[in-house]
């Protein structure tokens, strides 16, 4: 069987490329250049009302930079649509688009019902507004489905932990030595050191992210808030008591911090176990303390809902915190027995210490912006309206401080789920955390740099997947930011 080439029978598309790439570069060239000679644009006022730029110079500049880009967009798409059509005949390319033929799909249907429903959509409706919001959602959309589809073993080709005879570090597009019954016919993007499919282990680092990097985050989010809410609006020693544990937290620097929670001694001493048993709490005081305020003056209704809402929280905690049936378990101790009926799942142990360490190194951080927030906007005369009818403390920090510090919150969520993956990146490569065989994108990344001087198909396609997904989230933060500045 013959090797694949990148492009196959869709080459004639490369020089249109090449040509792109370069008039955009050059423009990016003469725009930069630009900036620094010419004088500031003049604005003149049109007869209908309009204003445009007197500047012919740098319209055309503009106009290159923006067809350029265009054309290299639209190209980009017509390497995907020939490649899902004429598959490995297109190439690796061909064979990678039509591999990823459900994340396509996905987006197109994501796209065309956010695009259509916008204006119903609140915040998230109005993104699609922004060129740049809607390009860092795509890029973070792309990921999160193909770790999804990837996990359900529709896009992968190969499984990602089988070394494969004759294998090792064979380069793009290398047919199998020894083709068995029913086994994909090659390694798209090359063996790894090891003769493992580089391809499938990208694709299966991506569900390792999207696993933890958003849950991790968003736990984050529920400490900091829970924590962060009252010590802005009580002030006091409350606040200053908290004050004092975050900032005790964020003296240690944050690699060095994450150094210490996932090293093997100190979790055999089941130090996470018990991190993971106080952090998990806060998610549910958070749903109690929101549902109670919200609906405390329906108590027919409120009850009932606590109950049950806290009953199912309840009984995910006990699920997340423990092991094997019970609910601390290390190698010297294991405390409280649970039946094994209610045990819903086991984390695995290098997926919880990872998941509890991003929650505790980014908890202090959260907490400081939410208390900022909150001693900024109790001051508000909104605030004010709701003491005087009455509402309660926790009403009015969950009510209308909460809300009204939506944007700032949003867009933080955002970067640090970026700064979350770039972390789990760091503590892979440095092989800390996960298993030594885990596919994720550091540990990938760290195997494939030791030959990077001889191959560079192991790392590379780890690393840009990375950085893509870094990007992405970036984009949509500032999409995010600018479409919340509006309101």
């Amino acid at each position: 069987m013959e090797p694949l080439t990148w492009t196959g029978s869709i080459a004639f598309l490369n020089p249109l490329l090449l040509l792109a790439l370069g008039l955009l570069a050059l423009s990016i060239a003469v725009w930069m250049l630009a900036s620094i000679v010419l004088p500031e644009d003049q604005m003149t006022v049109n007869p209908d009302g309009t204003l445009s730029s007197s500047s012919g110079l740098r319209n055309l500049i503009h106009a290159a930079l923006r067809y350029s880009f265009l054309a290299i967009v639209g190209l980009a798409v017509a390497y995907i649509v020939l490649g899902i059509l004429m598959g490995t005949s297109a190439g690796i390319i061909g064979a990678i688009s039509q591999q990823f033929l459900p994340v396509w799909l996905s987006l197109i249907i994501l796209y065309a019902m956010s695009i259509a429903f916008k204006r119903k959509l609140g915040l998230y409706g109005k993104l699609f507004d922004s060129p740049i919001g809607m390009i860092g959602f795509g890029l973070v959309m792309f990921w999160v489905f193909t770790g999804i589809f990837g996990a359900l073993d529709l896009i992968v080709t190969h499984d990602p932990l089988a070394q494969l005879s004759g294998m090792k570090n064979k380069v793009p597009g290398t047919p199998l030595a020894s083709l068995e019954e029913g086994q994909y016919a090659w390694y798209l993007l090359g063996g790894d050191n090891l003769a493992r499919d580089v391809f499938s282990r990208m694709v299966k680092g991506a569900w390792i992210v999207v696993q933890i990097a958003p849950l991790a985050t968003m736990f984050a989010f529920m400490v900091g808030i829970t924590l962060g809410l009252p010590a802005g609006y009580y002030g006091g020693r409350l606040d200053t008591l908290l004050s004092f544990l975050a900032n005790l937290i964020l003296a240690f620097p944050v690699i060095l911090l994450f150094y210490l929670l996932v090293t093997p001694e100190i979790v055999a001493t089941g130090v996470p176990n018990y991190m993971a048993a106080v952090l998990f709490v806060f998610p549910i005081i958070f749903l109690g303390v929101l549902l109670n305020s919200r609906y405390y003056t329906r108590p027919n209704f409120r009850t009932p809902l606590l109950i049950g809402v806290l009953g199912v929280a309840l009984w995910l905690y006990l699920s997340l915190i423990s092991t094997s049936g019970y609910i601390i378990n290390t190698d010297s101790y294991r405390i409280w027995g649970l039946p094994t009926y209610l045990d819903l799942f086991d984390i695995p142990g290098g997926i919880l210490v990872v998941f509890v360490s991003v929650v505790f190194v980014n908890s202090p951080t959260v907490f400081r912006i939410v208390r900022g927030l909150a001693l900024d906007i109790k001051t508000r005369d909104y605030v004010a309206a709701a003491q005087t009818r009455g509402e309660g403390p926790w009403y009015i920090m969950l009510w209308e401080i909460l809300p009204n510090a939506r944007g700032p919150l949003i867009v933080d969520f955002c970067l640090r789920i970026g700064y979350t993956t770039i972390l789990l990146g760091t503590l892979g490569f440095f092989g800390l955390g996960l298993p030594p065989e885990s596919p994720d994108w550091g540990s990938t990344i760290n195997e494939g740099r030791k030959l990077l001087s001889i191959y560079l198909h192991p790392a590379l396609p780890p690393a840009l997947a990375l950085l893509s997904l870094v990007l992405g989230l970036n984009l949509l933060a500032d999409g995010l930011r600018e479409e919340s500045l509006k309101d």
